[in-house]
């Protein structure tokens, strides 16, 4: 394997992990508000991802550093072209951090109610921005002969977002962080909230079944879309026997298959021109120059190895279910 190859790879694997740590993350910040009854619930649910959001967040910064650094192209034409949903990501992920890290610095109630708010809705927006995103690179952007998306102001990065891939994406975006956030609460939570979780799971894969059907229309593959169903089907089953440790395991790598098949669907393509298809990025062509590649082999075995270890030790310490209904003290 060469070494764009390999830093595709990377890169991918990066953008797999995020999207399904934080998926979960961004579920629970939309449903602990919902789910939860009282203060001590909505409380219960929050503290679920308390001490791991911030560490999942850190797969973001690996995806986008991956790319910068081995694919500066394919980090060009994507932050141009799409500049003002990642602005909006980034507002939005700034405001969630705000609303986790402050809710309980305040000692009443409604200071816990408003800071629950602000997180539900910056979670709701940056689950239904990626699927967007992710909608628009499943079918590219409109790239010149010199690599750079043609058009200017507002209306070049506004575009991709108002088509019909990147609004089905938004739709499948946030009812499939719903189902992560449902399932993830019914594998770490006892009581209420517990049970709560299993039925807006079910609930969650209803609209996910639909939008991916009509995935069909919007040209994708047949047998993508089978799979994708059968991997639906499959989470629901094992939802409704409270298989909770299953549930949430199937339903993470229906995620990471669907982020793979996005990013490698038009493979040795990263990102396909809707003008020309001559104007497409492909891996080879998008990458830096071999010592570029060398140089940042070398920071990644040392660095890599170690975000793993942590994150792994973080998981094992808080891996204890967190009680939502009240206990005798």
């Amino acid at each position: 394997m060469d070494l764009p190859t390999l830093w595709f790879a990377l890169a991918v694997t990066c953008w797999v992990l995020f999207f399904v740590l934080e998926g979960f993350d961004f579920g629970v910040g939309v449903l602990a508000g919902v789910l939860g009854r009282d203060d001590h619930e909505r409380g219960a649910g929050v503290t679920t991802i308390g001490p791991v959001w911030d560490g999942n967040e850190v797969w973001l910064v690996a995806a986008i550093g991956i790319t910068f650094a081995a694919f500066p192209d394919w980090y060009a034409a994507l932050l141009s072209g799409l500049y003002l949903p990642f602005v909006l990501i980034l507002l939005a992920l700034a405001a969630r951090g705000v609303a986790l890290e402050f809710r309980g610095k305040g000692g009443t109630a409604r200071w816990r109610a408003g800071c629950d708010a602000v997180l539900a809705g910056s979670s709701l927006a940056v689950a239904a921005l990626w699927g967007a995103v992710l909608g628009v690179l499943a079918t590219g952007l409109a790239l010149g002969p010199d690599g750079e998306v043609v058009g200017g102001g507002l209306g070049r990065s506004l575009a991709p977002l108002v088509s019909a891939p990147a609004l089905l994406g938004a739709a499948l975006g946030v009812a499939v962080v719903l189902v992560q956030g449902a399932t993830f609460l019914g594998l770490r939570t006892t009581g209420p909230l517990r049970t709560r979780a299993r039925a807006v799971a079910l609930g969650a894969l209803v609209p996910v079944a639909v939008l991916v059907a009509v995935l069909v229309a919007v040209a994708a593959p047949a047998g993508l879309v089978a799979g994708a169903l059968v991997a639906v089907a499959v989470v629901a089953v094992l939802v409704a026997a409270r298989r909770e440790v299953l549930a949430f395991a199937a339903a993470s790598l229906a995620v990471a298959g669907g982020v793979v098949a996005v990013l490698a669907a038009h493979l040795p393509v990263v990102l396909p021109s809707t003008l020309d298809p001559a104007a497409s990025l492909t891996i080879a062509g998008a990458a830096a120059g071999p010592g570029a590649l060398r140089l940042i082999t070398l920071a990644a075995v040392l660095v890599l190895p170690g975000v793993v270890a942590y994150q792994a030790f973080s998981y094992w310490v808080f891996r204890r279910r967190v009680a939502s209904e009240r206990l005798a003290s």
